[in-house]
């Protein structure tokens, strides 16, 4: 391609590049070691230089040099791949070649070369070659871009490469690829990051040496960006037990922000899919692309920046600038366009934002194209405000996809409309007034009615009703419980205040203010937001007020008017109903501002369950969390009851996302961001307070309650109105200024608890001056009674010093720490969840407890495997954090086959499988077809470290019911066809011929397992010959390849012959014999004349009750005739080491479950071929 002009020495680059064309003014060369005549120390020798040195992989192979004569400097105008970007170096990227080399330098001959020689000044060679160059890279940059939108041949070499390299199955989509630079200590490995949507993955191939690293992103425990001794700025990746730096990126902001996002969605696709739902576009993992991560965290922010509902997607973002009449000018900035709303923020931070719901929304049009209003657009709303839109690139197609949705939004959510406004409701006020228009279209002017909002309200905001189809309000009124009218604070009126004029006199002086801030900004829910009302909201809003603004913060007038009747339906449904949720909130009830008489009174109490039981119905998956009834019992004090529920929506499925489930996952997340914060904004603090944990669950309570439950109420609301403006952010500044202002008493303090009790006591002497209620203390107050005065502390100047000192942080940078702590905490839960199952496990078992690590390592990623490329699984199988921890991760057969082929030392062959699935059902006590971490161990822990009775009874078992069924796999000849005779002598001849003894021996072991046998243990059903059959098959497979192989086999040929000779003397004799009356049997009977045949095939197994004639054998039988062979008690007391078995099956378990994935048979892999 062609490069941008960079001058370079040639007496140095000579030392690195071969001359193989020259002409007067140009100079193509080859990079040493290249090509033919490079010699082959030479070529390593520069690879690795190029490959260390060189910020984007490699040097190209070939360039061309600008040679102005009489120079010695050169400029390198082409080179033949890819410029990476570096700022010193020209970089490639793979695949060079001289024939792409070679028509660059045709066309300077052919179109350059003698053009230049009319030029006398070597200045203007130079510049006139540069413009040249100039021009062709930007024609080359804009096909470029163009081709990479139709995924361009490079990214498929890149698949293909991807493919061949990690060898995963075809589901494990590629995503997108970096060149970059892997550190190991000092050394960089130049190479390939690859990026899937479950793996990171990167390869490189140096100085004849290959490294690949496979890193799933459920194992990371950290990303984030640092710097190292040599380079400033690397992605840092944390799992376990290492740390991988990644550096030299072409654009590192992008790849961070990629990675993150992938991070994020896998590990809370995989770890908490008890609340997270993915976006559409990233519901089938093996579908995501670059863009869709790309598009997902523009989603995210623009969701969280205006405080939208989750599932609004945004469509279309612009550059434009918008009229803002209270500063008489345009104010620049971007427009935001979702499936409901039209948004706006300026480009200066907090200097103007604006949300229109589309449903307030009457009419989009377009205006005539001026020099002074470039490609102007006008969005009327209802309440008679115009805003104006300018300087838009793509006007057309953003019109047309706003008056779309805008026809949708009206079609979902008609508007009902009073056709008869009053003259005075037309010409109230410049901005903002209620009128009552009639139905207006899409392209009538503005003179057109409008329709009636929810959110239009009186001057003194004393009317916010909505107008809806009443008549059928009216018709269902009388069949459910009716919702309190009005907020509780205009019925339990309180009195006994200080100073009661002056308060109200402040009071009023504050209504005053928003009523002249409306007139100038708007009232309604489309207002403009500016850093004004931020000042009026961190004075306090007026008590009158308060209810109406929090509406319209948090848009949850726009939910109250686009659901009439829903609540109410909510409570006909959930009154009466009695569940766990029930209780929790009846419990809870009473404990809600228990100080306030608005809680000391059925009324309130009613009030507070409809609002808690119909938000626990609407969303089962929150259903009801603690902290829940004393924020909703303050929103029940200042809004009316419906509108309360609204607001507690907001809360918890926007404001506050993930706060308020089993886990408290987001409440965590906060938590640690706080820590953060904490450490950048109060370093000496952090500094003396090692262990920020311990503020940070101290501050618990401040997030979840809004700081309600632990600042007087008065005080309290103050930081609500914040938070409903603000958001979150509100709640992390006020929490620093807390800390600030206690810095130097926590610092001095000796423990936690008195920590504790200096935020305790300052918190409950914050009080608000300005309340015309009287003062209502905290109830988790700890200090209501002081020695000595302690100082007040006026709740607005601690706001005010929230906002000064700590309001820097904006919605994006709180957004990406919430992603990189939202990390930490998943991988701190599973780290949780590791820890309880294994020591609920170590106890029970002999296997060291590092190895026990390792093997729920294991376990844990045979159920991820499955969840990575087995989409069709259910999500019952999946992992649940809502069980108990040791059922949180289970596997099914097949995933406990492949991890019982790579750690079992049972080892059968083919016969391996077989054998899995038998102890499979054997395990499976509830046959729900999974098997829990702890089941898996035990069953282990007999194989490597049980005594030979434990571990024959393990294989015993496992030939009787459930274990083996008369489907079995291995159900052939032997199973399903008569047995072979067993007429033998039945006295066994040893070579000295001393036989008394042997019988004498198995008589006496009979007996003494007959005594020690446990009488509370359930007693074994006996064993049919169909099912000894299997067992000795069993036997024969597991001792196939042992040293002692041959010994072994003439063993058990011994004990086999034997055991079949036992179960005819059980078959001749009665059925209800013991054992002794069994072996008194053996010892005087004689071989049978003829043979004896057995029940027939098709008899079921698990006949247990035995009928004269049935052949059988117990447990005792066969463990004491093994005990007879000391090679088989050898083979069963021989110690087993796991360890190896485990460094084998890290190594082995993916390209195991690649075979599967790719259908070769299971009974073919051998674990050494891996």
């Amino acid at each position: 391609m062609w490069l941008k002009p960079e001058e370079v020495l040639l007496k140095n680059a000579l030392k690195l590049w071969v001359t193989q064309k020259s002409s007067c003014y140009f100079v193509l060369q080859r990079r040493r070691g290249h090509g033919e005549g490079g010699g082959r120390l030479t070529g390593r020798l520069v690879g690795a230089l190029d490959a260390v040195l060189d910020s984007s992989a490699r040097v190209a192979p070939f360039r061309i040099l600008l040679q102005v004569p009489g120079s010695q400097v050169y400029s390198p105008i082409a080179c033949g791949e890819l410029l990476n970007g570096s700022d010193i170096y020209w970089a490639i990227a793979t695949g060079a070649t001289l024939e792409e080399i070679n028509r660059h330098w045709d066309w300077l001959e052919q179109n350059l070369l003698h053009t230049l020689s009319v030029f006398d000044n070597k200045d203007d060679i130079a510049s006139f070659v540069k413009g040249k160059v100039k021009a062709l890279i930007a024609e080359e940059t804009s096909s470029r871009l163009a081709e990479q939108e139709e995924e361009p041949e490079k990214f498929r070499e890149a698949l293909v490469k991807f493919e061949a390299r990690f060898n995963f199955p075809e589901a494990e989509k590629l995503v997108t690829y970096y060149s970059c630079c892997c550190w190991k200590g000092r050394v960089p490995r130049q190479g390939w990051l690859y990026l899937s949507i479950n793996h990171l993955c990167f390869y490189s191939f140096f100085l004849g040496k290959e490294l690949k690293l496979v890193i799933p992103w459920v194992d990371i425990q950290k990303l984030e960006r640092t710097s190292n001794v040599f380079l400033t700025d690397t992605i840092r990746i944390t799992t376990q037990n290492k740390e991988r730096d990644f550096s030299t990126f072409l654009n590192l902001d992008e790849v961070f922000k990629i990675m993150e996002q992938l991070a994020d969605v896998t590990l809370r696709r995989l770890l908490d899919n008890e609340v997270f739902d993915l976006d559409p576009n990233l519901q089938e993992p093996s579908q995501i692309t670059k863009r869709d991560l790309e598009a997902r965290a523009q989603n995210e922010f623009f969701r969280a920046f205006f405080r939208l509902p989750r599932e609004e997607k945004l469509h279309a973002v612009a550059d434009c600038s918008l009229w803002t009449p209270f500063s008489r000018c345009h104010t620049a900035g971007r427009i935001f366009s979702s499936d409901s709303y039209i948004c706006f923020a300026s480009r200066e931070d907090g200097c103007c934002n604006v949300v229109l719901p589309l449903r307030e929304v009457v009419s989009i049009e377009k205006m005539e194209d001026t020099s002074l209003l470039p490609n102007p657009i006008i969005v009327s709303i209802r309440s008679k405000m115009a805003f104006q839109f300018i300087e838009l690139k793509d006007r057309e197609n953003l019109v047309e996809g706003l008056l779309l949705r805008l026809k949708q939004v009206h079609a979902n959510h008609p508007v009902h409309y009073d056709s008869s406004p009053s003259d005075d409701d037309m010409v109230r006020g410049a901005v903002g007034h209620p009128s009552l228009w009639g139905h207006l279209s899409y392209s009538e002017a503005q003179a057109s009615p409008v329709f009636y909002s929810t959110s239009i309200c009186t001057d003194k905001f004393e009317d916010l009703e909505m107008v809806s189809s009443q008549s059928s309000e009216e018709r269902e009124k009388e069949k459910r419980p009716l919702p309190h009218p009005e907020p509780l604070t205009a019925v339990f009126q309180q009195s006994g205040s200080q100073s009661p004029d002056s308060r109200l006199s402040r009071e009023q002086i504050k209504i005053s203010l928003w009523n002249d801030h409306f007139v100038e900004y708007g009232r309604t829910v489309c207002m403009f937001r500016t850093e004004k009302i931020r000042k009026l909201v961190a004075m306090g809003i007026p008590e009158s007020l308060r209810g109406r603004l929090w509406l319209l913060f948090s848009d949850a007038v726009t939910d109250l008017a686009s659901h009439p009747g829903y609540y109410g339906n909510l409570v006909e449904q959930s009154l009466g109903r009695c569940c766990l949720v029930t209780e929790e909130i009846e419990r809870d009830l009473h404990r809600s501002l228990p100080e306030h008489p608005a809680f000391q009174n059925e009324t309130g109490i009613a009030a507070l369950r409809r609002v808690l039981t119909a938000y626990a119905h609407r969303n089962p998956k929150i259903g009801y969390c603690q902290s829940m009834n004393i924020l909703t019992s303050v929103l029940l004090l200042y809004a009316k009851e419906e509108e309360a529920f609204w607001l507690l929506v907001a809360v918890c499925e926007r404001m506050l996302p993930d706060y308020f489930n089993h886990r408290v996952i987001g409440a965590q997340v906060d938590q640690s961001v706080f820590e953060e914060l904490i450490k950048e904004h109060l370093p000496e603090l952090a500094e003396h307070m090692s262990d920020l944990s311990a503020l940070a669950s101290i501050s618990l309570s401040w997030f979840l309650t809004l700081f309600l439950s632990i600042m007087p109420l008065e005080s309290a609301v103050n930081v609500v109105d914040c938070f409903f403006y603000d958001g979150i952010k509100a709640i992390f500044q006020l929490g620093l200024a807390v800390l600030e202002a206690n810095a130097e008493e926590l610092c001095g303090s000796k423990d936690d608890g008195q920590a504790l009790m200096v935020l305790s006591r300052f918190l409950d002497h914050i009080k608000n001056e300005d309340s015309p209620g009287p003062p209502i203390g905290s109830h988790h107050a700890f200090f209501s009674d002081d020695q000595e005065p302690y100082p007040v502390t006026d709740i607005a100047d601690l706001i005010r010093d929230s906002y000064e000192k700590f309001g820097n942080q904006s919605v994006e940078q709180i957004e990406h720490l919430r992603c990189k702590h939202r990390i930490r905490v998943l991988q701190g839960h599973e780290d949780t969840t590791k820890q309880n199952v294994l020591r609920v496990v170590i106890p029970e078992v002999s296997i060291l407890p590092e190895d026990l690590e390792e093997l729920y390592d294991l376990f844990k990623r045979a159920h991820m495997m499955s969840c990575y490329w087995e989409n069709h699984r259910p999500m019952a199988l999946r992992h649940d954090p809502s069980r108990p921890y040791a059922e949180q991760y289970r596997i099914d057969a097949r995933q406990f086959a492949h991890l019982f082929q790579l750690v079992s030392p049972w080892t059968c062959g083919v016969h391996t499988d077989i054998l899995a699935e038998r102890i499979f059902r054997l395990l499976d006590d509830n046959m729900d077809q999974l098997i829990e971490f702890k089941a898996f161990i035990s069953c282990l822990d007999i194989m490597y470290n049980g005594e030979m009775n434990e571990k024959i009874k393990l294989l015993y078992r496992l030939h009787i019911p459930p274990a083996l069924t008369e489907n079995d796999r291995d159900s052939q000849s032997p199973l399903k066809n008569p047995l072979l005779s067993t007429s033998r002598p039945l006295v066994l001849g040893k070579p000295n011929g001393d036989t008394i003894d042997y019988q004498k021996q198995l008589k006496q072991m009979i007996k003494d397992l007959a005594k020690e046998k446990d009488k509370t243990e359930k007693e074994l059903p006996k064993m049919s010959q169909r099912e000894f059959i299997q067992f000795c098959k069993t036997l024969y497979s597991m001792f196939h390849e042992d040293p002692e192989e041959n010994d072994l086999y003439q063993a058990i040929a011994t004990v086999t012959t034997l055991l079949l000779q036992i179960g005819e003397v059980g078959q001749r004799g009665s059925s209800s014999g013991s054992c002794s009356q069994e072996c008194e049997e053996l010892q005087a009977s004689a071989p049978p004349e003829q043979d004896s045949v057995f029940a027939e095939a098709g008899k079921s197994p698990q006949a247990f009750p035995e009928t004269e004639g049935d052949w059988t054998v117990s447990l005792e039988h066969i463990l004491a005739s093994l005990l007879t062979e000391q090679s088989l008690v050898n083979f069963f007391e021989k110690p087993l080491n796991i360890k190896s078995k485990l460094e084998n099956a890290k190594l082995n378990q993916y390209s195991l479950k690649v075979l599967e994935m790719s259908h070769q048979p299971l009974t073919e892999l051998k674990l050494s071929d891996l």
